[in-house]
């Protein structure tokens, strides 16, 4: 079990519950968070018997964004000194947004899909955060703002990349350009939310079920399916038919097919294998 000091990570059968855990601080993103949600993400699209995640956040708000009083450790003191030189400086800062957006890649690649549950705010970094989970749910109380305009930033860690899938054209760029908030209930009219609940408790347990209903499928079927629609989504539809028939002449070898088939025609409950741990 890998420790973390910004992160609560807890397991409920092949289900993980990682709860973004800096409640005092409404969960604002230091440096700190950025990299153990990378670390946690990989560990966790690595770790036996990990089927699905759930990701929420322990306090008032999901989070709060960037935590500007620690800006400088998030943007890695990027400044330089007078005598550096200015292209160097800029590269290095190049690197580190590099770092950033992979850290929350890495929720994208996990084998497992990743289902936020989202209460309070969820601002700045908490958009990019979620747009890179496959399924959001949100309490009635939650709401949600492109954050960076109104601090003098571009979003650059995944918001303008993947929210244009997520959400359509024109509403995107106004809500990108203008910083405003939007509620859950309009989120969820334009499709960004799967659902709203009640509460937090309730809109994590409308996770969990979600989560544990994945977890009982073929693992292999459902790393395949979240793989295929993530290279679907950034190759046309010949590259994406030619990726998952290269998939399935693998895949539909194994031993989940007929475990499946069998238990649908005696209406038996079936129990799949977990996937093999990487070496790696």
């Amino acid at each position: 079990m890998m420790d973390f000091e910004t992160l609560e990570i807890t397991f409920d059968g092949p289900v993980a519950c990682v709860a973004l855990n800096r409640p005092d601080k409404l969960n604002a993103m230091n440096g700190t968070m950025f990299s153990e949600i990378g670390e946690a993400f990989r560990w966790l699209g690595n770790k036996d018997g990990v089927r699905a995640v759930v990701l929420s956040a322990n306090g008032k708000h999901f989070t709060a964004g960037l935590d500007l009083k620690e800006s400088g450790s998030v943007l890695g003191q990027t400044g330089g000194g007078a005598a550096d030189d200015p292209a160097r400086v800029r590269e290095k800062l190049r690197r580190h947004i590099l770092h950033l957006q992979d850290c929350f890649t890495a929720l994208e690649d996990c084998r497992a899909p990743v289902i936020a549950a989202i209460h309070g705010a969820c601002v700045g970094g908490g958009i990019d955060l979620i747009s890179a989970c496959d399924m959001r749910i949100a309490s009635q109380d939650a709401w949600f703002a492109i954050q960076e305009i109104n601090v003098a930033i571009v979003a650059d860690v995944g918001t303008l990349q993947r929210a244009p899938y997520l959400l359509p054209q024109g509403i995107l760029r106004e809500l990108a350009m203008t910083g405003r908030k939007f509620k859950a209930e309009e989120a969820s009219k334009y499709g960004f939310v799967n659902s709203i609940e009640a509460d937090q408790a309730t809109a994590i347990e409308a996770a969990m079920t979600l989560a544990r209903e994945i977890a009982s499928k073929s693992p292999l079927a459902v790393a395949g399916t979240k793989a295929v629609l993530n290279h679907s989504r950034d190759h046309t539809v010949r590259d994406g038919l030619d990726y998952v028939a290269t998939w399935n002449s693998g895949q539909l070898l194994g031993e989940d097919l007929l475990k499946a088939a069998t238990a649908a025609l005696t209406r038996s409950d079936v129990e799949f294998s977990d996937i093999l741990k990487s070496d790696d």
